[in-house]
């Protein structure tokens, strides 16, 4: 994994999505993995994150809703967006009051696979 392509990938949506800040990868258990941030402490957004995304795969889990795909968390300035990439990792989107939530979902599939692709170096199984 080369963290360079992960960053290209990170300022890439960045770009692409108005109102996304900040962006980080990490693995499941918390450990960074590579950030684009400005503002966030890079090593504790991706510890929360993880525990974020395991309280929300845990929660569907219980549900019976099938597997996460995503949580989102909105706060008073903005989002707080956490995607699953495969099973051992994340990608976390912090976000404006300006984000259109449902064109960062569309944008963020394709990134999350590349991710995935960068992070694991094997095709998705699923």
């Amino acid at each position: 994994m080369s963290h360079d392509e992960v960053l290209t990938e990170l300022h890439a949506l960045r770009d692409r999505i108005t109102g996304v800040t900040e962006t980080a990868v990490a693995s499941v258990d918390g450990l960074l993995v590579t950030a684009d941030t400005d503002g966030a402490r890079p090593e504790v957004l991706a510890a929360l994150s993880a525990a974020t995304l395991g309280l929300g795969k845990r929660t569907g889990s219980e549900m019976g809703m099938g597997e996460l795909r995503e949580v989102v968390i909105r706060c008073a300035t903005g989002y707080v967006v956490v995607y699953a990439i495969r099973r051992s990792g994340l990608l976390v989107v912090l976000a404006d009051e300006g984000l259109d939530v449902m064109r960062l979902h569309v944008e963020s599939r394709p990134t999350v696979e590349r991710l995935g692709l960068l992070l694991d170096g094997v095709p998705a199984d699923y």
